[in-house]
């Protein structure tokens, strides 16, 4: 596997990193191994204090990550720097609450003696990360796993190595211990060893399906823990009474954010036929005056695409979907530029037989579909493998709320473009993955919940009376 950097912009290739040797990951593991012992020591508070000097370092940095971070794969500074917020924020969330989070929890029991259920580490984890926000997919882990006690090493993407390095690097430069992240430049073969080594007792990815696939394959056969977020194709309901003032600023944002490639943005848009041909011109027109150009400009709106091949395969699903009978209602056209530019895209006419219907398409693509019943909206949500996020835009929000109750999803924000914020859970159901990031959730993650039940003497006649299993025969 080749680490670069390839300006998306430019097509420059602007750094190359070696490869990690197995000698490396040795040491790696047995350093997060070390390190594990002395954190079953150390009070949360002490490891809260450093987290919130990492959430300082990377504000201190944040100009220089974002830029890396724009240079990498393609996004727009602004959205670059938000991310590294982000990241800031959610250090600070963890920093905070931990210690409270992971308290130990007192049980009603009959049993002789007080119970409770207390909060360990379990040990070294291996992180797998995606590209589309590199800093961000780092922080929303190790955050909480800092604070468990729960070194990690981490196998980010190719063509993202300048950005994983500097925010691994920044945590240890702001004080974190040696060994609470190691970022090493892994073969998949790599991964699968370091899966598969009895220190590491867990495994967090967000990716591919075919990514998660392989890393759920060698956990389980390992028995370790595995959390997985692996895409979507999120809906976007526009019931009939919905504020279409409101609908028409978020749609268009929640799909071309980061050019489309976010895993929770909004893929199919599922609109009342009411309100279908206000909001499909409304699209258009908003697609219309994104502007393309250098994503180190701040009047740039439209990002590059991250990669070549990325842009090439997304081209090759459209023409796929034209094929089996989709109209293009707006795009689809060549954007007169050296980078990796897809210019946004509306396709309608999508029926069930179109592989738009049921494959994700990475990039600045909208589907929009119409529907003529509020049930008819939900069936079509639901109709997908996929079950990660969603939006529900209702003139009322508390039957937007019961909309989006009955959508086999994650997450669903009514009248809202979707948050990310640490203190609400991430993760989704069906092909989208399992388990959950952030929040108190994501905290417990890969946390031996540990019941201890103590009494000052055994009762001997709760023995006596059969609380103790005894071979039946």
């Amino acid at each position: 596997m080749a680490y670069k950097t390839i300006n998306p912009y430019t097509n420059e290739v602007v750094k190359e990193y070696s490869n990690t040797t197995d000698q490396e990951l040795e040491e790696a593991l047995q350093i997060g191994k070390d390190l594990y012992e002395k954190f079953k020591t150390q009070l949360v508070k002490e490891r809260g204090k450093i987290l919130h000097d990492v959430a300082a370092k990377i504000r201190e940095q944040a100009d220089e990550l974002a830029r890396a971070c724009t240079i990498d794969m393609g996004k727009l500074f602004t959205e670059a720097q938000g991310e590294v917020e982000l990241c800031a924020v959610i250090a600070d969330w963890f920093a905070d609450h931990s210690e409270e989070m992971l308290k130990p929890e007192p049980v009603e029991t009959s049993a002789n003696g007080t119970a409770e259920i207390q909060h360990h580490a379990t040990g070294v984890l291996v992180m797998v990360e995606p590209w589309n926000f590199p800093y961000y997919q780092i922080m929303r882990v190790f955050a909480p796993n800092f604070m468990v006690g729960n070194p990690m090493i981490l196998k980010h993407a190719s063509n993202t190595p300048t950005s994983a390095k500097m925010m691994a690097d920044i945590i240890i430069e702001a004080g974190a211990p040696k060994g609470s992240i190691a970022h090493l430049f892994l073969t998949y073969d790599q991964v699968t060893n370091a899966i598969e080594d009895p220190r590491v007792q867990g495994v967090a990815l967000t990716g591919s399906e075919r990514g998660g696939e392989a890393v759920a394959q060698a956990a389980g056969k390992n028995l370790k823990k595995t959390t997985m977020e692996l895409g979507g194709m999120d809906p976007f309901v526009v019931l009939d009474d919905a504020n279409m003032d409101d609908v028409s600023d978020i749609a268009w944002r929640s799909r071309l954010y980061n050019a489309g490639q976010e895993c929770t943005s909004s893929k199919r848009f599922i609109v009342m036929e009411n309100v279908y041909d206000e909001f499909v011109e409304r699209l258009k027109e908003n697609f219309s005056k994104v502007q393309p150009g250098d994503p180190l400009d701040p009047k740039t709106t439209l990002a590059p695409m991250n990669t070549k091949k990325a842009k090439e395969d997304l081209q090759e699903q459209v023409d796929e979907a034209i094929k089996a009978g989709a109209k293009v209602e707006y795009g689809n056209e060549a954007i007169d530029l050296p980078g990796q530019f897809f210019m946004p895209t509306i396709l309608t006419n999508i029926d069930k037989d179109n592989p738009a219907h049921s494959t994700e398409l990475f990039g600045p693509v909208a589907v929009v579909y119409k529907v003529s019943t509020e049930k008819e909206a939900i069936e079509l949500a639901n109709d997908s493998s996929y079950g990660l996020g969603g939006i529900v835009f209702a003139g009322d929000s508390e039957h937007g709320a019961e909309v989006a109750s009955q959508i086999e999803t994650g997450m669903v924000f009514v009248n809202n473009f979707r948050y990310s914020l640490p203190e609400l859970p991430f993760g989704g159901v069906k092909r989208s993955g399992y388990g959950r990031e952030m929040s108190r959730l994501g905290q417990m993650a890969f946390v031996n919940e540990k019941l201890i039940v103590k009494a000052d003497r055994p009762d001997m006649n709760n023995l006596a009376g059969g609380l103790v299993a005894t071979d039946p025969e």
